[in-house]
């Protein structure tokens, strides 16, 4: 099939040459899902995405071409508002109507005539990086024994590219919700700089710390991506080498109880594009332990959660699962005086490491420090949280001290799952990161070379 094979931007040529339809492409994606039996979506919507796909090649047999995104098959997180479809995100019953409302990613999107799929499962009010929802089934992580968690709080959405019903997914960042599945499943997934996308029409966990994200099976296709949705984007320069770059690869806490086998990994990864001229330096970051101190706290999601619910959804409080319900719970306790103290910490320390990012071009750090635990230990749990933490330790570093980031494939681990490797780069710098992240993988290879098939 031909969606399995092409990167977007062969997909994109060849729908406007006609050697392709874009009918063609949306079959492939709906014979996929049909196939796959992965759990991918809350909402599955192939028979109005092949209806949009017909009259997609009526224009473009008229000559008419709405955008790069044209004809391309996304799945969008159950937190973004798609007309038509419903969204609960991640709860036990749908929203009010208003939340179907596109917000301006999903209006660019619309705008484009990309062809939506279905919304993508979440952790409840994506509240977690290991990708359980307890009303809902658990999207099926095909790498390994197949009983490997998805990652979360995006658990669709990496399983979506898996399965091939998907080539780009919308998901959403606020500590790592984007990276930790695109990293587990064996996808690139990257994390906008807070602020660079609206939030307008994504149901909030964070507004301090929320960000929408993207996933895509390669580096090539993040790039596409990124240069049809950006708004400020002055496109990514596609040609640029590591020879020169300085990456600060992190010696303190982001390299405490990395798995041997992915530390070596990394460690193969980095020697490769450091004979290709980057400069590797040792490098440490002054605030990730206060950081992730006040994040294992609370941050301040679990209090910007807890406060959103009790003004507009206080009715679902009750109803939340237990893991969730507690921490939401908890945030009660959290005085005003001790709120607004932990936000001034998080934006001073912002700005220090922004300060920081000077000594080098990026900082570089395994994406997640383990290897996927399987679904069937974390019932306990004392168990789930720790995997929890662990799982979410590296990424939320860069939504904590207001850093964009990227993270692709190095490697299986020793459970046959894949590993990632992490660039954190300097705010609203996405166009070098991408570029630095291409140009590693054009080195050490795209996930299909470095990790064979899942499928």
């Amino acid at each position: 099939m031909e969606i399995n094979f092409s990167s977007l931007a062969k997909l994109a040529t060849k729908l406007r040459e006609r050697t392709i339809t874009a009918a063609d492409i949306i079959e492939g994606a709906v014979a996929n899902h049909n196939n796959g039996k992965l759990n991918a979506y809350a909402a599955w919507d192939g028979d109005r995405a092949l209806a949009v796909a017909r009259h997609l090649d009526g224009l473009l047999d008229k000559g008419y071409d709405t955008g790069p995104l044209m004809g391309i098959p996304f799945s969008v997180k159950d937190l973004y508002g798609v007309p038509g479809l419903p969204i609960s995100a991640g709860t036990d019953q749908a929203l009010d109507e208003k939340w179907s409302s596109a917000g301006p990613v999903v209006s660019n999107v619309m705008a484009q005539l990309g062809v939506i799929m279905g919304k993508s499962h979440t952790v409840e009010l994506a509240f977690g990086g290991i990708g359980i929802n307890d009303h809902w089934p658990t999207p099926k992580n095909p790498w390994g024994d197949g009983n490997r968690i998805p990652g979360g709080s995006s658990s669709g959405a990496g399983v979506s590219l898996c399965e091939g019903s998907a080539l780009i997914a919308l998901g959403t960042d606020t500590a790592g919700s984007v990276r930790i599945p695109a990293s587990v499943t064996g996808n690139v997934g990257l994390k906008i700089t807070k602020n660079r996308w609206s939030n307008d029409g994504i149901f909030p966990l964070s507004s301090s710390f929320d960000t929408p994200g993207i996933l895509c099976r390669t580096v090539e296709d993040i790039l596409y991506s990124f240069n049809a949705m950006d708004p400020h984007n002055t496109n990514v320069d596609e040609n640029i080498n590591v020879d020169g770059m300085r990456f600060g690869v992190l010696s303190s806490l982001a390299a405490e109880g990395v798995d041997t086998d992915i530390a070596d990994l990394l460690t193969s990864a980095l020697r490769k594009i450091e004979a290709r001229g980057a400069v590797l330096t040792s490098a440490t970051m002054r605030n990730d332990q206060p950081a992730i101190q006040l994040f294992q706290q609370g941050g301040l999601a679990a209090s910007e959660l807890a406060a959103f619910l009790s003004a507009n959804h206080p009715e679902k409080i009750a109803r939340l699962a237990p893991i969730i319900r507690n921490r939401v719970d908890a945030a009660n306790g959290l005085s005003a005086v001790d709120y607004i103290r932990r936000k001034s910490d998080f934006e001073r320390m912002s700005n220090e490491t922004a300060a920081e990012m000077a000594q080098n071009d990026f900082l570089v750090c395994t994406t997640v420090a383990i290897s996927p635990p399987e679904l069937s230990a974390l019932a306990d749990p004392n168990e789930y949280a720790k995997a929890n933490m662990s799982v979410l330790r590296n990424t939320a570093l860069a939504n904590l001290l207001g850093l964009c980031s990227i993270t692709l494939p190095i490697g299986l681990d020793r459970n046959g799952m894949p590993a990632g490797l992490m660039l954190m780069g300097r705010p609203y710098d996405e166009e070098r990161l991408i570029s630095a992240a291409l140009a590693i993988e054009k080195i050490i290879g795209t996930g299909a070379e470095i990790l064979g098939s899942s499928r």
